[in-house]
């Protein structure tokens, strides 16, 4: 007699083994407090400070284009991802001086009547071709959707292009050894080889499929409930020179204990393990992984766990090996004075992504989540002693 298991026993069973065959590496800081850690000398350009009206500023990310820094974020009118939300761009040929913002897109309306929310989602630069995605899903969190809008000159853009994912990304595509592009998402990792990052997208997770519709801002709680995990999200990975990639997670909300999570990939994205806690420090907010070009491993983020949510100070963390994250700079720790409070806002450095540049690291942040900042580290500083 043939036995017949659902899906989900199947997808358990062999991320159990998966587990078992190899077992996850430790990954850790040393952050205490800011005390005795060098500040780093860094340049600052604040790209955009609401002045009376679209007060909700957040969600960034930085790249350079031919030549020019492109910022991309979400605009709100006054509070967190309420209807209406649209993603915008800034473009700067000498990182002090930022053009006007443009609209990269608009919300559609839901079956309602009422403004979907837009949710800027990062870029992907594949030869001549720019790619901006954004996130969209209605005033209750559902019927979520990735699209991208890519440029060859980053002034005009195409159409909207329906990638086919029910997702909210963390960061955009990210290129690992393979040639394969990685979305970080909450806890959904879809994966390409199309090299242009516009088809052939994937979904895949440390859930089983059966969990999960969609993934995006509130759908994360519930299976992690299912499985007995804190409210994982916002993810941001980094590949060893072994191959593995080590998927970071925030925890929020209740389950929130000042800790990172892990998940870990060992066959280039297509699964994942359960995820456990890590001793890695954090204050409750998104951060970003990244190499140098000397092969050290960084982290840009809020390490900081006696004042929760305060989301400051900005750190840069390196490693040599990808587990130990010992060495550690302030970025920045000056506060932000909010103009206007709305929902949700707050936070001195949120959201930063990153990206390695002539020579210099690029920090990209909302402020309070009103204003836009870009910051420059040049890395002479970092060099090793």
């Amino acid at each position: 007699m043939k036995i017949r298991l659902p899906a989900v026993c199947i997808f358990m069973l062999i991320s159990i083994f998966s587990q078992r065959a190899g077992s996850q590496v430790i990954i850790s800081n040393s952050y205490k407090n800011e005390i005795g850690l060098q500040h780093l000398k860094i340049d600052r350009a604040m790209i955009y400070t609401p002045q009376v009206t679209w007060w909700y500023n957040h969600h960034p990310s930085i790249v350079n284009f031919k030549g020019k820094l492109i910022a991309l974020w979400s605009n709100g009118l006054i509070g967190e991802d309420s209807p209406g939300q649209r993603v915008v761009f800034s473009v700067s040929a000498d990182f002090k001086h930022w053009s006007a913002i443009q609209v990269l897109a608009e919300p559609s309306k839901g079956p309602s009547g009422t403004l979907n929310v837009l949710t800027a989602a990062g870029f992907y630069h594949y030869k001549d071709t720019l790619v901006a995605y954004y996130g969209e899903y209605e005033q209750d969190r559902t019927n979520t959707s990735l699209w991208a809008k890519y440029t060859t000159d980053g002034e005009h853009w195409s159409q909207p292009v329906d990638m086919q994912l029910p997702i909210i990304p963390n960061h955009g595509p990210e290129a690992i050894k393979s040639g394969r592009l990685i979305i970080s998402g909450n806890f959904s990792f879809p994966y390409t080889d199309d090299p242009g990052g516009l088809s052939g997208w994937k979904m895949t997770s440390f859930y089983p499929p059966d969990f999960y519709i969609q993934d995006n801002s509130a759908s994360f709680y519930a299976p992690a409930k299912m499985w007995g995990l804190p409210p994982l999200c916002e993810g941001s990975f980094f590949q060893t020179d072994d191959n593995v990639l080590h998927m970071l997670l925030r925890v929020t909300g209740n389950g929130w204990k000042g800790r990172l999570w892990l998940t870990e990939s060992h066959n280039n994205g297509t699964t994942w393990s359960k995820p456990d806690e890590t001793p890695f420090t954090d204050n409750d907010s998104k951060f970003h992984f990244g190499r140098l070009p000397d092969k050290r491993y960084y982290y840009v983020g809020i390490p900081d766990t006696l004042h929760h949510y305060d989301r400051t100070p900005l750190v840069l963390a390196l490693s040599n090996d990808g587990k130990y994250f010992g060495k550690q700079y302030i970025i920045a720790d000056e506060p932000y004075q909010l103009k206007r409070a709305g929902l949700w806002k707050g936070g001195q450095y949120g959201y930063p992504h990153t990206m390695v540049w002539k020579g210099c690291l690029y920090v990209i942040i909302s402020r309070q989540k009103e204003s836009i900042e870009l910051i420059r580290i040049n890395l002479d500083q970092l060099r090793r002693q």
